[in-house]
């Protein structure tokens, strides 16, 4: 395991492949940690450095005091890529992560020089459905909306798996104030404006059952980007790398091949 210490915050992050390779950074989604890329990392192509994080409040980073803004997880991944010396990265974002991906992609187009926006818009919801949601994690802990999360996660076929209880512990095991604190991030964050703005390769993936991020959300949001690329899995809710690993890779292994990014 290794950390990154900066002054308020410490950042949990995990490098595997070519050390020497191009840089593949993933940003996983609220309420999940870096073992949600586990099935698609043996199916992308060797030479590639592939780092992952868990955010503030999430796995085994450390849990600043909540909440937390957009403009903060940003940062914490800026700073990140900045210690590992890591430009012209290709950033796989999925729900929060690709907010924070957007972010990044304005703020610092040095590091990112291809980003993947999965299962995630400029805009996610209301403020009021974010506070809300807030208000009930607060009152009951993550345990009170975990059935109600497991069913926008995932599909209908997938619901019936018993791995997806795997899935549900990881949730219901972050800090309630880590996830209380990253969704009030999302709850104040509109990248409609600065993301109409990037000009660089950017691939939407979604998935046909998404409960949170809905296709047409997703398109909407990757149609702001000149010239980007969308791609719809079949059978798969907010996380399709888990429920459809192997399609996921392949969109991914598409891209990279297509961006030249080996």
């Amino acid at each position: 395991m290794q950390m990154a210490v900066f002054d308020d915050v410490q950042l949990h992050y995990r490098i595997d492949g070519d050390p020497d390779g191009a840089p593949v950074v993933f940003a996983n989604s609220l309420g999940t940690d870096l073992r949600l890329w586990d099935a698609v990392l043996p199916l992308l192509p060797a030479g590639l450095r592939i780092i992952r994080y868990d955010k503030r409040g999430h796995g085994l980073s450390s849990l600043p005091d909540a909440p937390y803004s957009m403009g903060a997880l940003v940062r914490d991944a800026e700073r990140l890529l900045d210690l590992l010396e890591v430009r012209d990265s290709l950033f796989v974002g999925l729900s929060i992560g690709g907010m924070i991906a957007q972010g990044l992609a304005v703020k610092r187009p040095d590091q990112i020089r291809a980003m993947v926006l999965s299962n995630t818009a400029a805009k996610i919801g209301t403020p009021q459905m974010w506070q809300d949601r807030i208000d009930a994690v607060r009152r009951g802990g993550i345990e009170a909306l975990a059935d109600a999360i497991m069913e926008r996660w995932f599909s209908r076929g997938f619901r019936d798996r018993p791995d997806m209880a795997l899935w549900r512990n990881m949730l219901i095991r972050q800090p309630a104030d880590g996830y209380a604190g990253c969704s009030a991030a999302i709850a104040g964050t509109d990248f409609y404006t600065p993301t109409s703005g990037l000009r660089l390769p950017t691939l939407g993936i979604a998935g046909d059952e998404d409960g949170s991020t809905p296709p047409d959300l997703v398109r909407e949001t990757v149609d702001l980007v000149p010239g980007s690329r969308f791609e719809l899995i079949r059978r798969a809710g907010h996380l399709p790398c888990v429920e459809q690993p192997a399609a996921y890779a392949e969109a991914l292994n598409r891209f990279i091949s297509g961006t030249g990014h080996l």
